[in-house]
């Protein structure tokens, strides 16, 4: 564990040939002559006093204890962490924004809160998304935390950067990872739908109703069954994939969708048609049995039964409008 930066340390001592930039000199070489106009001249560093590294003379830190390598913020203890974020935090409400001292110190501060991004990313590692697409949305949010944050709140760091880290990790997800895009109510409404539908299938040792979904949520039946449609444009699958559960078999899930079948449409007339060609008169029947079934014209039909071509198709369209008008009634 990384010694505590509150406590004590002991000089260390320098030989002659080893020499620490100041901050005037690094002040010097950074900003030119006119350095003056930036920086104020440092004061003398004594014995007693361990001097700072090259990297916290450039910040202009100099009233901060010494700042690690940043190669080094991963192994910090989390209590040097704190004390350490403090101090650049006051040192940065002092700085002027877009100089070079506020722009290292407030890269300081993201390197050395990383933990928290990894640590908010963590919930998230069973997303199919890439582990590292949702640290980098969160540490957007860990900057966006260092932007608004003030000592004054009284506030630790931790407790007031993660609900921002968190809320940028699941806005990613919310804008990007819907297959089909839906509106943000829709998004929201899928939500609440599914805590409360496992809230009600735990009470109610069942599948909750849509008419249960919406007293609960206190919406109308419409929305909550507009919430389940939306439901399925979460997530896509392609056609030519193949089911989890097959066993080495070639089907697809686009061999598995169905068609309509058109035959299925005659199957309903003939089942509506049955009780009414049964209500026929034999002749009848049997005409209608020899033209769509044995598929004879109406001439040889009139030879069979023995009466004109112009007979059997009066016959024949009388029985016909009887029967079409038998249908259209029971529609």
């Amino acid at each position: 564990m990384s010694p505590r930066l509150d406590e004590p340390r002991t000089p260390i001592a320098t030989s002659a040939s080893t020499h620490e930039p100041s901050v005037a000199d690094v002040t010097l070489r950074t900003y030119g002559p006119d350095a003056a106009a930036h920086e104020a001249p440092a004061p003398a560093v004594s014995p007693e006093t361990q001097p700072l590294p090259a990297s916290a003379a450039f910040a202009g830190v100099d009233d901060l204890p010494p700042i690690p390598p940043q190669e080094t913020f991963g192994d910090m203890d989390a209590v040097d962490a704190r004390v350490l974020s403090r101090s650049l935090f006051a040192r940065l409400e002092t700085l002027e924004e877009g100089t070079h001292a506020h722009a290292y110190v407030r890269n300081t501060l993201v390197e050395l809160n990383l933990a928290l991004v990894k640590f908010a990313a963590s919930r998230f590692r069973t997303r199919s998304e890439p582990m590292e697409d949702i640290v980098q949305v969160g540490t957007i949010g860990l900057i966006k935390s260092i932007d608004r944050f003030e000592l004054s709140r009284g506030v630790e760091f931790p407790t007031f950067a993660m609900p921002t880290i968190i809320g940028e990790i699941k806005r990613f997800f919310r804008d990007t990872s819907w297959s089909v895009r839906v509106p943000r109510r829709l998004q929201e409404l899928r939500l609440d739908l599914a805590k409360t539908s496992d809230e009600l299938a735990q009470r109610l040792d069942r599948a909750p109703s849509v008419s249960e979904l919406s007293e609960a949520l206190g919406i109308s039946r419409e929305e909550v069954v507009e919430g389940m449609t939306a439901s399925n444009a979460y997530t896509a699958s392609s056609l030519d994939a193949q089911p989890e559960e097959e066993d080495g078999g070639e089907a697809t899930l686009g061999d598995r969708i169905g068609y309509e079948d058109h035959g299925i449409e005659g199957i309903e007339y003939i089942e509506s048609l049955k009780p009414l060609i049964a209500g026929l008169p034999h002749r009848d029947r049997q005409i209608l049995s020899l033209r769509f079934v044995a598929n004879m014209t109406q001439s040889e039909i009139g030879e069979e039964l023995g009466i004109s071509q112009m007979h059997v198709s009066r016959l024949l369209s009388r029985t016909l409008v009887k029967l079409r008008r038998g249908l259209t009634l029971d529609e």
